[in-house]
């Protein structure tokens, strides 16, 4: 039996990624001023030990101001390296390229953490020591009724922004990430400068495409020239806002064409986020259903994606890119369910028995495969028949 395509090697400059695998970025809300601590090192380490190829940070906010929460990880100081730094040597040493995905919130800064109601911060949230600050975007214009209106960003004020994106990147080089992604989707600050429902500028960073696309592509030209140059640029994207008037797919691939020829690598096809959380819905949902743009958009730039999304079963995530409609599948919250999808995965696409000694958990961390050789046969003998372990 061929080796899965999911678990082929991929290239990314000078970085090798063992299989197609991403851990995609999932804020925690658990940060104290930004720094990384325990909780991160363990909810990440843990997808490394689980067989990732990539495992990427949360958004990590580039600015104070430019936090979704005040539990958001950040790179605005020194402080913030070393502990990331641990992070990105732990996922390193247990197989995985270490990946921090750069970000600011934009007008959907300053909010509550999710449990306490994913929304604009109330009085209950000030009592608890989360006080609202002064947040920005292209325009003045908040993102919906009741939420903070935002100040509408100065040229210098953009200028310094990039000076933000640099020293942060900067501060990813020293804690040893050897991946990094600009985060343009979900209504944040990158993706409210694109679409024509958040950024009414007239001035040469509004009006039509181009304009709107002018600062997130001066970012990312920012980014890529501190970016050492053996080591990949992923962008993600919301390759359509699914709202009348917003980003359509044609938009996203004049971006990504604009994005590429300034040194982005890969393209991390999202959807939706403009209006409401995140993971608002704006986009019909089903099995894999933003592949579709991450293939589209593979075809019409010829530029490598990544897609992610509702990517829940191997032999689902094998097919994907199997038939080239993507380069890389990214898995959320099917790891959090599962850390070890991985390793499963590999399990439910291989041909391999489960007998000591025939390599079935070779890719396992040894701490773990040692003990599971010996566990299958056992189990096996009781059950009186194969274990269904590659059922995953």
């Amino acid at each position: 039996m061929s080796q899965p395509r999911l678990f082929t090697p991929i290239v990314l400059r000078g970085v090798t990624s063992k299989n197609r695998i991403v851990i995609s970025p999932m804020c925690q809300y658990s940060a104290d001023d930004g720094l990384a601590n325990d909780w991160h090192l363990v909810h990440l380490g843990k997808f490394a030990q689980g067989g990732a190829g990539i495992v990427m940070t949360e958004a990590t906010a580039v600015n104070p101001e430019g936090r979704i929460t005040h539990g958001d990880l950040g790179l605005w100081n020194d402080a913030q390296i070393a502990p990331l730094k641990r992070i990105a040597n732990f996922l390193r040493a247990n197989g995985s390229v270490p990946a921090i995905q750069l970000a600011h919130a934009g007008r959907k800064a300053s909010m509550q953490r999710p449990w306490y109601g994913n929304a604009a911060l109330t009085a209950e949230d000030v009592a608890r020591g989360d006080k609202p600050w002064t947040i920005v975007a292209p325009s003045a214009i908040p993102m919906d009724d009741g939420w903070l209106m935002p100040h509408e960003l100065t040229v210098p004020e953009l200028k310094q922004l990039c000076e933000d994106f640099r020293l942060a990147t900067l501060r990813a080089v020293d804690a040893q990430f050897e991946l990094l992604e600009l985060h343009c989707a979900h209504g944040y600050l990158l993706h409210e400068f694109l679409s024509p429902l958040s950024n009414k500028r007239n001035d040469a960073y509004g009006g039509d495409r181009a304009g709107r696309m002018k600062f997130p592509l001066e970012i990312v030209e920012t980014v890529r020239a501190a970016w050492p140059k053996d080591r990949p640029l992923f962008v993600r994207i919301s390759s359509v806002d699914g709202i009348d008037g917003g980003i359509d797919i044609s938009d996203s691939v004049a971006f990504v064409n604009e994005a590429s020829t300034r040194g982005a690598d890969v393209i991390d096809c999202s959807s939706g986020g403009l209006m409401g959380s995140a993971t608002a819905a704006r986009i019909p949902r089903g099995y894999g259903f933003q592949v579709p743009f991450a293939e589209q958009i593979r075809n019409e730039t010829k530029v490598t994606t990544m897609a992610v999304g509702l990517i829940l079963h191997p032999q689902q995530a094998e097919d994907i890119v199997a038939e080239g409609k993507t380069d890389l599948v990214a898995v959320g919250r099917e790891a959090l369910f599962d850390p070890n999808w991985p390793l499963h995965a590999e399990l439910a696409l291989s041909d391999t028995k489960g007998e000591i000694g025939d390599g079935t958990f070779d890719s396992w961390p040894k701490q773990y495969g040692w003990w599971l050789e010996r566990r299958e046969p056992g189990l096996r003998k009781l059950a009186g028949h194969a274990l269904p372990f590659r059922k995953v």
